[in-house]
């Protein structure tokens, strides 16, 4: 691997937070805002603690920056203060390429980062990443879980497919290989759509995944495409809860709704938002301190 030329060093900066993993997803969207790229590391081997990092144009993006941290920290409970550090293009490269080796999840899918040699795997759906977006990359629990829960529920062969809070797209690009059939999602963010739209490009997927910019369940192209056989929500416990009664009602009876970005121990309530809207737990998967639950419509 050649790592380019420095240019501009001075004039860059790293942005960083060190939070715990239910704080991980808030913190890359509030970081997302001003950064390019984000990687995300293991702060210790017990993934107790995690930083998010980033890097930008010095002072790029200050007040942006400022409102969605202290959103972040409203959302998780979970104040930190930013460092800041000068920062050399290559160091941060060279960091974010060496903790994003190959990640396989399942028995079905291996996630690559562009900067990795093709190493075609016939056993597996090989999907190519940006290595400077770790997060969504296949090492977090939640995403794991989900391309779990996808291989499970995949003999179902559901035709219309929604990824909501699609982030880096991998489970819309994940669906739309393994179960050839198109993908809807969405994100409340511009970078996840410029993201996910440029990830389906580089897999050869632009004409199974269509991506657009919305707010949860009242984005017109969700509206216009329900319902819905599949359903993944791998976004944040709370959120979850809040939206049970509109997953409900854009499932299709004896259809599947995939959720995740929840810790163990928020299952119950998560899952008691959902019974309450008739929907039937079927597996419950873990991923470390990360569960991802599958859910059903009953049929009428």
């Amino acid at each position: 691997m050649t790592i380019p030329p420095r240019r501009h060093a001075t004039e860059l900066e790293t942005i960083a937070v060190t939070v715990p993993p239910e704080a991980v997803e808030a913190y890359e969207n509030a970081l997302s805002i001003v950064c390019a790229t984000i990687g995300i590391f293991e702060v210790d081997d017990a993934q107790t603690a995690w930083r998010v990092e980033g890097v930008r144009d010095i002072g790029s993006g200050e007040d942006e920056l400022r409102t969605a941290l202290v959103l972040a920290a409203a959302l998780t409970g979970v104040d930190v203060p930013l460092e800041r550090t000068p920062t050399e293009s290559e160091g941060w490269l060279a960091r974010t390429y060496e903790a994003f080796p190959e990640q396989t999840a399942g028995r079905r899918f291996a996630i690559r980062g562009t900067h990795l040699e093709p190493d075609a795997n016939p056993q597996r759906i090989t999907l190519v990443l940006d290595a400077g977006v770790a997060f969504g990359s296949g090492e977090h629990g939640s995403t794991r879980g989900c391309l779990r829960a996808l291989e499970m529920i995949a003999h179902r062969r559901p035709r219309r497919i929604l990824d909501l809070g699609c982030g880096s797209g991998i489970l819309a690009m994940a669906a739309a290989a393994l179960l050839k059939r198109p993908v809807l999602a969405t994100d409340i963010d511009p970078w996840s759509v410029r993201v996910t739209r440029r990830n389906a490009r580089m897999n050869g997927l632009s004409n199974l995944v269509s991506c657009h910019l919305g707010n949860g369940w009242r984005t017109p192209a969700i509206r216009q495409n329900a319902p819905y056989d599949l359903v993944f929500a791998n976004i944040l416990a709370r959120p979850l809860c809040s939206m049970a009664a509109e997953l409900a009602h854009n499932l299709l009876p004896g259809g599947t709704a995939i959720l995740a970005g929840l810790l163990d121990t928020q299952v119950r309530m998560v899952l008691s938002a959902h019974r309450r809207q008739g929907l039937v737990l079927e597996h419950r998967l873990r991923e470390g301190d990360w569960a991802t639950l599958i859910l059903r419509k009953p049929d009428v």
